[in-house]
């Protein structure tokens, strides 16, 4: 992987997510994890949702369908290269990252850095962000802590469960928090 410096930033747009884009929206959120997994555990992992996919469609859309989400495509000099979704709680000042994704064709560009930046620039009435991924994914442990200065708060276990998740999922992930004060 390349240098990930946002040299390409003035070539980061982000749009709304088009309604008759949200298929493919969904189908590239999950070449893009998949790709991550595979890359690090190869084709014999057990981390997988439905149908061998490393995220649901149900939990991609659960994120996109939320109260209060924002979700946007990535583009790079104009063409889709990742998306996001972010949710925001403007009363308490708090915004999480729900998802995020860069087509892995185009990953080491700066083009999540860059899209993560316009991202604050939109909301910088948001003090605090917060997101989570699993224990396993160092690309994005590496993504978030020395690339976009959040810090790891919590890490959720069997000894110590997400008290927002309902199953196993949860396990083996890491919270991040960064303060914008």
């Amino acid at each position: 992987m390349g240098d990930t410096t946002d040299t390409n930033a003035k070539n980061i747009t982000l749009a709304a997510l088009a309604p008759d884009d949200r298929e493919r929206f969904v189908l590239d959120n999950q070449e893009a994890f998949l790709y991550g997994a595979t890359v690090e555990f190869g084709m014999r992992d057990d981390h997988f949702e439905e149908g061998g996919e490393i995220i649901s469609r149900a939990t991609i859309e659960a994120a996109i369908d939320r109260e209060g989400a924002e979700t946007w495509r990535i583009l790079y000099a104009g063409e889709k290269a990742g998306g996001l979704v972010i949710g925001l709680d403007p009363a308490r000042r708090r915004g999480e990252l729900a998802l995020l994704f860069v087509a892995p064709a185009l990953h080491g560009r700066g083009i999540g850095q860059a899209a993560w930046r316009a991202v604050e620039a939109m909301h910088p009435e948001i003090r605090v962000w917060e997101t989570v991924t699993p224990y396993f994914e160092k690309r994005n442990i590496h993504f978030y802590v020395n690339r976009l200065g959040f810090h790891i708060v919590e890490f959720y276990c069997e000894r110590h469960p997400d008290p927002h998740e309902t199953g196993p999922d949860g396990d083996g992930m890491f919270r991040f928090e960064k303060s914008m004060d």
